[in-house]
């Protein structure tokens, strides 16, 4: 993975520390951030400038951010029973909303606190597949073939894998042009190739790269980017669905957590920092697509044109998803059980 360094970032940012009104003294010692899976190596380029942008204007009180990385419904369920995370960095909103709706440790309105819904960055779905592409994988369509071996997380435990799902789901619905008996039969067989469901994103990358299960693994498109620069010699090929999900990244302060601990001011702005310009430059650096348009068309190469759609479009709410599609015996268990047969 290629380091960035920026000269200028840790001055920059200590500027803009000191302007949002945070200044020396307050109390942040430390901050935990529950992230999801395959965020390790973004976190732990995106840490340092902020780091040091922070103890430069507050030299009396040094900062250190651990991590804590897993499914992120799973990272939810923890902090719900006692895990004291200051920020979370997710990649679903409903695994920050139940940290409202069940734990009340964050307030109702927590995504109009920050831009973009208080979501710095996006992605959207790809697969990875093995050199040559020799199942000829070029759209969701092809993922529903006889003798195609698919790996991704389990939909129970992974945002992640929701997207995938919600992604075939849509994809299966204009093959089949709305008939809800063709749909089902097309995620029966998309379901049914499934190799592994592992718990999280990293889980199936081992999976597929170490493991060697599988021809095709799903995942979002940063993951898949990573992979394939990281094992350059295996010649993995990525591919970017036509019409593909738009999978958020929402991100919020854990206002029961930091008043108690005394961390909000650093919680607060390394939130914020996630939009800086340098953050940003760090986050495309990972495939990561973030909203600024002039940045988007300056990496235009980087992106694979897409159609995207929203969950909210062709879903109507996480709600609504979350009951029909995730619930114990919902679609997911009903048509993984059909597969079977």
């Amino acid at each position: 993975m290629t380091k960035h360094i920026w000269s200028k970032s840790a001055a920059a940012l200590a500027a803009a520390i000191i302007g949002a009104g945070i200044l020396p003294g307050a109390n942040a010692a430390e901050l935990l951030n529950a992230s999801y899976d395959v965020a390790r190596e973004l976190f732990q380029d995106l840490n340092p400038p902020f780091i040091s942008a922070w103890d430069k204007a507050h030299p009396d009180d040094k900062l250190t951010i651990r991590q804590s990385h897993a499914g992120s419904s799973k990272q939810a369920l923890a902090i719900l029973q006692g895990l004291k995370a200051d920020v979370v960095t997710f990649n679903q909103v409903t695994d920050i909303q139940v940290l409202h709706d069940k734990g009340k440790l964050i307030p109702a309105d927590w995504q109009a606190r920050l831009p973009n819904n208080s979501s710095p960055f996006y992605s959207t779905m790809a697969f990875l597949v093995r050199k040559g592409n020799p199942k000829h994988i070029a759209d969701w369509s092809d993922l529903n073939k006889d003798g195609v071996k698919l790996v991704f997380p389990n939909p129970k435990t992974s945002g992640n894998a929701r997207y995938t799902y919600l992604g075939a789901w849509a994809a299966a619905a204009d093959e089949s042009k709305g008939s809800k008996e063709g749909t089902e039969e097309l995620m029966k067989k998309f379901l049914a190739n499934v190799a592994v469901f592992d718990t999280g994103g990293r889980g199936a990358t081992t999976t597929f790269v170490d493991r060697g299960i599988g021809d095709v693994l799903i995942s979002f498109e940063s993951e898949i980017n990573n992979i394939r620069s990281k094992y350059a010699d295996k010649g993995y090929e990525v591919v970017v669905p036509k019409t593909d999900i738009l999978a958020e990244f929402p991100v919020a302060w854990v206002d029961k957590v930091v008043k108690q601990k005394g961390t909000q001011d650093a919680a607060e702005a390394y939130l914020k920092y996630l939009y800086s310009p340098e953050a940003q430059k760090i986050i495309t650096g990972y495939y990561y697509r973030v909203n600024d348009p002039k940045t988007m068309e300056a990496l235009k190469d980087r992106f694979p044109a897409t159609k995207l759609f929203t969950v909210e479009e062709r879903f109507g709410s996480w709600a609504a998803v979350m009951k029909t599609h995730f619930a114990t015996g919902g679609e997911f268990d009903r048509l993984v059980a059909l597969g079977r047969k």
